[in-house]
């Protein structure tokens, strides 16, 4: 018998990690390599994949801080040092019952810094922070003086509103902050006068902060707190603020110039002398500047106006005024000049008139050998009243301007024919009432109407929203008239087969308005190319000059409410043409707002009082395949409308926004906002009417000629059948149509006319009392 040998089981037994060559020592790993050198692959990176990452995460935040501190130092760099150029700050109180001197003096009085002209008669107030080592101006506002505001806050860095804790704001202030929304809000903050709050109670103080903290942050999300300026703790941060903290930048001003006027002087020869800190962009001489409410003007030479200086080497630190240097001059040959628009040649147009040889061949087929004069008596003489001093020769230059006024009630100006000699039949009156100055002035005169003329006013008033309530129901449906033929009612209409695309010459027909405008070849070109010239040329911000400009109105240097802001216009911007703007109504607004009502329109540094028409935006903002676009009788709510007016040429994104006066000028209703779309003269804007009728009941005063007139157009029905006239029947207006189906007795039968039109000329917006400047008038 074999006795076997006691042995574990395998599962039992230890097995040991084998050695692995990693962990070799370097005398074994050269035995093993056997002089062998290893070469790194060029494909692999020398670091790995998530180290590369994390480094290059780390360099871009790293880049990122440096640009973005890199910014902020350029953005301050302007405020550095007491003689650098001062922080704008415009006070806006929102309550009647703050009071602006006291809570500039309680920011003065934080630090013991001195308001210089807070006693004087002046609109700009100045403040050394010698702590904050820079300087502040402020541009105090009147309450309920909405225009001074705008004014304000549009040549401002920051913007100081003043909240009373007592008193809630108005609609009227709710509109103003809406309005400084729509023009672009500079930084905002917050704070409530010091003599109001002390007539709360300690416990209610902080429920009214915070209730005026929800209400700002309505309008201004960004908004954190609202200071109290009785407490010095908060006045010194609200200083702080203002002096320390970057500003934020407001879109539509990059690279646009502005001058504040620190002081404006009258010198010989009706030369504006406007001393001031530039900011913004570069201000060059060669280009036009423009005064609110006034119009452009031309720069003559910008001269340095340095600040006096204090030298502590003589006895007593006496200040040293350093002479004036002459930095830019206005160069003829390379500058813009006034000229806006165009001269209107008539003999352009396509002519008519019979050639010679026409004139000949026409005489000598009636025996006669010269045109017969009319018989005197035959033709009605026409009484013409010109302004008095007005020479025969100038006044018959004049052109008659007539309105046609369609049944629809839409009302577009139309120029009659005028110029060349005065007839025999015509008899000329000099009218010692009428000014020739005074034609050229944009004057609103009152006019006292009598009790029926007001009633008539009032009842076409209130007719309005039924008008616009039948516009929402029927849009573009008007009835057949009666009394005239319907090819003589709508003679300057046409069919189209489709809107979009059917075919329309955009130069056909134009009014004379389009012989005064400029069409650009290339928009975005010359956009393009003119911001690339703005980069080397003209007075680098920060400098304190004096500006002389010429031809200044006298009204103009007249001190007002609003402060004095000078505006630098870039090229281009002194001609007209028509823009278009997109815009949403204000949900606010109420009444209707029909097309070519009377409106103020607000773009940059512009006011306008203009008749504009609104169109159909089409999505995307395209022209589609022939760039005809629907006209809008009313402007809707919830809806993108196209603005169309004839204005001088901007550039950029600049918002816009449309005003309507009221019987208080200084309560103005927003009525829409939005932005600068293009200035396409290209652009058709057709006003659609619908002649609709119904099966077996039609007008019987249609004529027969009327039926064969329309007959190439279309029909369709509000079932969405289409057909044509066939042929008419008798000559009461009865008429065979062919449809592509059967068509229902409670159908409507609808014919589709369209018609161009176009806006009204605009003009200057003027505040009471003061008149245009002449800049918008010259002609080429």
């Amino acid at each position: 018998m074999v006795v076997e040998a006691h042995h574990h089981r395998s599962t039992l037994k230890q097995k040991n990690k084998p050695f692995k060559s990693h962990h070799a020592t370097k005398s074994a790993l050269k035995d093993i390599a056997k002089g062998r050198t290893a070469r790194q692959s060029t494909k692999s990176p020398a670091v790995s994949t998530v180290a590369q990452a994390r480094l290059n995460r780390r360099n871009t935040q790293k880049q990122a801080q440096a640009t973005k501190r890199a910014s902020l130092v350029a953005a301050t760099r302007i405020f550095n040092g007491t003689d650098g150029a001062p922080r704008i700050v415009a006070i806006i109180p929102l309550s009647e019952d703050i009071d602006t001197r006291a809570c500039i003096q309680a920011l003065g009085k934080c630090v013991d810094e001195e308001i210089y002209g807070i006693n004087e008669n002046k609109n700009i107030w100045a403040m050394k922070a010698s702590r904050f080592k820079t300087s502040l101006q402020f541009l105090p506002v009147p309450f309920a003086h909405p225009f001074a505001a705008l004014d304000a806050a549009r040549a401002a860095d920051y913007t100081l509103l003043l909240l009373s804790p007592t008193i809630e704001v108005t609609p009227a202030g709710d509109t103003l902050l809406r309005m400084l929304q729509a023009q672009g809000l500079p930084t905002a903050i917050a704070a409530i006068p010091p003599t109001t709050i002390e007539n709360l109670d300690a416990k209610a103080r902080p429920a009214v902060l915070k209730s005026l903290l929800s209400f700002i942050q309505y309008f201004d999300p960004a908004q954190r707190r609202v200071f109290d300026l009785s407490a010095p703790a908060d006045s010194l941060n609200t200083l702080r603020a203002l002096a320390e903290g970057c500003p934020g930048e407001v879109k539509w001003r990059a690279g646009r110039p502005w001058v504040v006027g620190e002081s404006v002087e009258r010198e010989e020869g009706g030369v504006l002398k406007v001393t001031g800190v530039v900011r913004g962009g570069r201000l060059s001489p060669d280009r036009l500047v423009h005064i609110p409410n006034y119009g452009d003007y031309l720069v003559s030479k910008i001269m340095s106006a340095p600040l006096p200086r204090t030298n502590h080497a003589r006895p007593g630190g006496m200040d040293v005024e350093a002479e004036p240097v002459l930095l830019a001059e206005r160069v003829p040959s390379s500058a813009d000049s006034l000229v806006s628009t165009n001269v209107a040649d008539d003999m352009a147009n396509e002519q008519t008139w019979p050639t010679e040889e026409e004139m000949a061949g026409a005489l000598q087929s009636t025996g006669e050998g010269e045109v017969p004069d009319a018989k005197k008596g035959t033709t009605p003489k026409r009484i013409r009243r010109i302004p008095k001093g007005m020479t025969e020769y100038q006044a018959s230059w004049i052109v008659d301007e007539s309105e046609d006024e369609d049944q629809d009630e839409e009302r577009e100006e139309q120029d009659g024919q005028g110029g060349g000699q005065m007839d025999e039949d015509e008899e000329m009156v000099f009218d010692d009432a009428l000014d020739m100055e005074g034609e050229r002035k944009s004057v609103v005169a009152f006019q006292e109407l009598n009790m029926e003329e007001e009633q008539k006013q009032l009842i076409s008033w209130r007719e309005r929203a039924q008008e616009e309530q039948d516009a929402q129901a029927f849009p573009d449906e008007i009835d057949t008239p009666q009394d005239i033929p319907a090819r003589t009612r709508f003679a300057r209409f046409r069919g189209l087969r489709s809107l979009r695309t059917s075919p329309w010459d955009p130069y056909e027909n134009l009014p004379g308005e389009y012989a005064r405008i400029f069409e650009f070849e290339d928009f975005k070109r010359t956009e393009r190319d003119l911001w690339r010239e703005l980069e080397d040329n003209g007075i680098q911000p920060g400098m304190r000059v004096s500006i002389f400009i010429e031809g200044v109105p006298q009204e103009a240097s007249v001190p007002s409410e609003s402060p004095f802001v000078l505006y630098g216009l870039l090229k281009h911007e002194h001609k007209k043409t028509v823009l278009h703007f997109t815009v949403q109504r204000n949900t606010e607004c109420e009444g209707s707002v029909r097309s070519k009502d009377p409106l103020i329109l607000c773009y940059g540094p512009r006011r306008l009082r203009v008749n504009p028409v609104y169109s159909q935006h089409t999505r995307g903002g395209g022209k589609g395949a022939n760039n005809v676009h629907k006209f809008e009788r009313f402007l809707w709510h919830g809806t993108t409308t196209v603005v169309s007016v004839y204005a001088p040429i901007t550039f950029g994104k600049q918002p816009c926004m449309l005003l309507r006066e009221t019987k208080n000028p200084q309560t103005p209703e927003l009525v829409a906002m939005g932005t600068f779309m293009n200035p396409d003269t290209t652009r058709i804007i057709a006003k659609r009417i619908i002649l609709t009728g119904h099966p077996f009941k039609v007008h019987k005063k249609n004529r027969y000629d009327d039926i064969q007139y329309f007959k190439p157009i279309q029909l369709f029905t509000k079932h969405g059948r289409t057909g044509h006239i066939r042929e008419s029947l008798g000559t009461h207006g009865y008429f065979k149509a062919h449809f592509d189906g059967p068509v229902n007795q409670m159908d409507t039968v609808c014919m589709s006319l369209y018609k161009r039109v176009y806006p009204r000329w605009s003009e200057n917006w003027t505040t009471l009392g003061a008149s245009s400047g002449r800049g918008d008038e010259m002609e080429e």
